[in-house]
């Protein structure tokens, strides 16, 4: 199941007006904001799309993210999920891009990440209590 996914725009004040208006009428809305990102979500769910004209260092795994067109994360029954996720990714000639560990935001997951051979930054993750 994909987590969230996050897009890196061009325009973030013309994109997070569409965004706004062909997003309402299914149900999700901007929930948090800055000058150059916004997060949207359903009225009874948890955040699950990112915009920005770039990804917020705080968002980062690694150097690379912000610079990523796309980064779509899945959602990890535990751990051992996110490890083999990540390690089958890197022997397939993916490029690490953050190793499986504890990221820390508002909520705790525990997350990998890989670059795959289009630069796009895919992250498998399980939140953590």
């Amino acid at each position: 199941m994909i987590h969230h996914l996050g897009m890196v725009v061009s325009d973030f004040v013309r994109s997070a007006a569409l965004y706004d208006a062909c997003l309402a009428p299914l149900g999700i809305t901007r929930r948090v904001s800055d000058l150059d990102w916004a997060i949207y979500a359903p009225a009874s769910g948890h955040p699950f799309i990112w915009i920005g004209s770039e990804i917020p260092s705080y968002w980062q795994s690694g150097h690379e993210a912000a610079r990523s067109p796309i980064h779509l994360a899945f959602t990890a029954p535990d751990r051992a999920a996110v490890n083999a996720f990540y390690y089958a990714a890197i022997d397939l000639g993916a490029q690490d891009n953050g190793p499986p560990g504890p990221r820390v935001s508002e909520v705790n997951f525990y997350s990998a990440f890989i670059l795959d051979f289009d630069g796009n930054n895919i992250e498998a993750t399980v939140q953590e209590s």
